[in-house]
């Protein structure tokens, strides 16, 4: 038995001892941490194993329950390591199996459990598998990839466009076809009709699971299959939803016949299969699928036979309104009513490595930008579901300001500089407040530079603090961890007004009510007649209550229990 697997017998964690408690992941909070920004331990500039072993303890202190890793597999990094050459080694840049097998350790010693990035829907074009495949029509993995013949006029097979511009087909001279890509060219879709492709990809799960994993968060989930019939998607009715949805013809489809396809949840089932032979073992899937995105995280997690949770892009934009969150919720909970009697599971972020950091997405709304981001953490964290939290989020990091000769992402090179890309909420973490790279890496120059705003803000500052962002986290997820409620409870919401949002989560005599205002403003909020509450404390907000009216100044937050 490895040493990854003899400590996932033993670890203990915030939930008490997780390997006892196959559901740990309801209602856990995972902390992301992209690897190449984390910490350099060589220095060369660039994040590594060592770096994120040697930064654990601080992740433990913080309070989280798991920690999921970005990609750190082979890769020509040509979309940082989601083009995938060998799903199951580690890419040099990170170090080697016997770092991430230290790692794993070292994370079930202080009892976080570990989840790793799988990116399943497509590969590298340097993947051995694609390069035999574009070999010719009659190898033995011909067809593992998306290969379709040229229209009659020499034009793609279909109308279907890629995430990152341009249309999704590239045509290969050596087969005379054209291939499938969503993303890059680089990046080749793998067909999942074939149920070669499946069996493969889940030994490469196997693998993972093998050395001492605890789960996996899966990448684009809903675009494993496509239409067999290479159907044209329609044009777009209603608004346009995507990142850049007046430059990319992305957002010009409804793309029913691209992703999302019903033979998806066959292959979400398997995995699931495998999962449940390594009790414990969890899942989270990123949805993708416009104004569906919902509907579609209560299908792909209906029952105990799909994935445990997913996570959507509807609260990784620019809403920051009463009425977006509540519409978000609702929206959920209905889907989840209808496929699974209420027992779908989402898990909710406000930052990752896609999306332009919530600090700076919302916080021009706010007048004590400090206590936007304690109020924030506290009202993504009494949310029904389990939780991300984006590395920096928990010290208040702002999107980092770039110029185009710092730009690695093909995403915002394409589009500069109407749209930027996702290299600024990428920047190396500030672990401390002096030094050229703030205690990230001693290298001469990092991958993406060091923000200095963050560094104004690093983590050694802030945990000096008794009133920083992080000891504020760090509090409100030790409050949350006392309350079963927080943790797994229903959420029902009350009658208020638009300056915030007063829900029960749980019910009977583990019932909580969150008051949380959304505004600069202060706010009252009478409870309902007839409902009887007893104030919490040890949360960090500052309240008034007199046994019928919560009173909030602007970003504060009230917690009581009921009856």
């Amino acid at each position: 038995m490895s040493e990854a697997l003899a400590v996932k017998q033993t670890d203990m964690g915030a939930h008490g001892n997780l390997d006892h408690q196959a559901d740990w992941w309801r209602g856990a909070v995972i902390y992301q941490i992209y690897p190449r920004s984390f910490q350099d331990s060589n220095g060369d500039g660039i994040g590594d194993l060592r770096g994120i072993t040697q930064r654990l303890p601080y992740v433990a202190r913080l309070g989280v329950d798991a920690i999921w890793l970005s990609p750190f597999f082979k890769s020509p990094m040509k979309d940082m390591g989601y083009d995938v050459s060998d799903y199951c080694d580690v890419d040099p840049s990170f170090g080697t199996l016997e770092d991430f097998d230290a790692m794993v350790a070292r994370a079930h010693e202080l009892g976080l459990k570990v989840m790793i990035d799988q990116v399943l829907s497509h590969t590298s074009d340097q993947h051995k598998w694609f390069e035999e495949s574009r070999q010719s029509r009659e190898n033995d993995k011909s067809d593992w990839y998306v290969w379709a013949d040229a229209r009659p006029d020499g034009t793609p097979p279909t109308n279907w466009q890629s995430v990152f511009g341009g249309p999704a087909w590239s045509w290969d001279p050596k087969r005379r076809q054209y291939y499938l890509h969503n993303f890059l060219p680089s990046q080749p879709d793998l067909n999942f009709h074939n149920p070669d492709v499946q069996e493969a990809l889940l030994k490469t799960v196997r693998f993972w699971l093998e050395r001492g994993v605890d789960g996996f968060r899966l990448d684009t989930v809903n675009f494993y299959v496509h239409d067999q019939e290479l159907r044209d998607n329609p044009p777009v009715t209603g608004g346009r939803s995507n990142d850049v949805p007046d430059l990319n013809p992305y957002g010009f489809q409804e793309h029913i016949y691209d992703k999302t396809r019903p033979e998806n949840i066959g292959f979400l089932e398997k995995f699931r299969a495998l999962l449940d032979e390594y009790p414990g073992a969890s899942s989270v899937g990123e949805v993708g699928d416009g104004d569906r995105s919902l509907r579609t995280m209560a299908e792909y997690t209906a029952g105990d036979d799909r994935l445990h949770m997913c996570y959507s892009f509807d609260m990784l934009g620019p809403d920051f309104s009463v009425e977006h969150f509540k519409k978000c919720i609702t929206r959920f909970e209905d889907a989840s009513e209808e496929f699974a009697g209420g027992n779908s599971w989402p898990c909710w972020a406000f930052s990752n490595h896609d999306v332009n950091r919530h600090m700076s997405r919302w916080a021009d709304l706010a007048n004590n930008k400090e206590q936007f981001a304690k109020l924030a953490g506290a009202l993504l964290l009494s949310l029904k579901g389990s939780v991300c939290i984006y590395q920096g989020d928990e010290l208040g990091f702002t999107e980092a300001e770039l110029q185009f000769e710092d730009l690695t992402d093909p995403y915002g090179i394409t589009f500069w500089p109407e749209f930027k890309g996702r290299d600024g909420c990428r920047t190396p973490f500030a672990w401390e407040s002096d030094g050229v790279h703030g205690g990230f890496s001693q290298a001469e120059k990092t991958w993406l530079p060091v923000a200095q705003e963050h560094k104004k803000a690093s983590a050694a500052t802030q945990e000096a603090s008794d009133s920083s962002i992080f000891s504020q986290y760090q509090r409100f997820l030790n409050f949350r961890k006392k309350l079963p409620a927080m943790i797994d409870g229903d959420i029902k919401f009350l009658d208020w007004g638009n300056e915030g949002l007063a829900f029960v989560r749980g019910e009977g005599a583990d019932a909580v009510l969150c008051v949380i205002n959304l505004s600069n403003s202060d706010v009252a909020f009478e409870l309902p007649e007839g409902m009887s509450a007893t104030a919490l404390e040890n949360h960090g907000f500052e309240f008034g209550f007199d046994g019928s009216t919560v009173s909030l100044g602007g970003h504060q937050a009230f917690f009581a229990a009921l009856g």
